[in-house]
């Protein structure tokens, strides 16, 4: 039985969780609308979602009236962690929390792989890469 497109990013969302630092992240719709996440159970995710979608979306906006292009990513430094934003293709976000002694560099590269990997589930690409995974797989089992 193949997994679902909420089964896939919620294994994502483990992938960019196994990195060290790293407290909660989550797919959030354009829109403000949770897609998947992993967060404590003390975070309210919804409001979490709501409140980074329109984060993005402002910064969007100062962009484009400045015309200095798309924007990548944005960062929130707290006072213990750093939050980044980035999009995940025309519909979906990746926004992820780590402490502030995470590696960044590593964090960033994370998250941009995991990002292009949300944008195929999101935007019903990620067909190809089940195939060329299969196959993958069925290779090395004859070796």
């Amino acid at each position: 039985m193949s997994e679902t497109k909420i089964e896939k990013l919620q294994r994502y969302l483990h992938g960019i969780q196994n990195m060290g630092g790293v407290e909660g992240s989550a797919v959030v719709a354009r829109n403000g609308l949770i897609i998947a996440s992993s967060f404590p159970k003390n975070i309210d995710e919804r409001r979490f979602a709501a409140m980074s979608a329109a984060m993005m979306g402002t910064i969007e906006t100062a962009a484009s009236l400045l015309k200095n292009g798309g924007v990548k990513k944005i960062f929130a430094e707290t006072e213990y962690a750093t939050i980044v934003a980035t999009g995940a293709g025309p519909k979906a976000l990746l926004v992820v929390s780590a402490s502030k002694d995470s590696n960044m560099g590593m964090l960033l590269l994370t998250i941009e792989e995991y990002a292009q990997k949300i944008k195929d589930v999101v935007d019903g690409n990620d067909e190809i890469e089940d195939k060329d995974v299969k196959k993958t797989e069925s290779k090395e089992s004859k070796v």
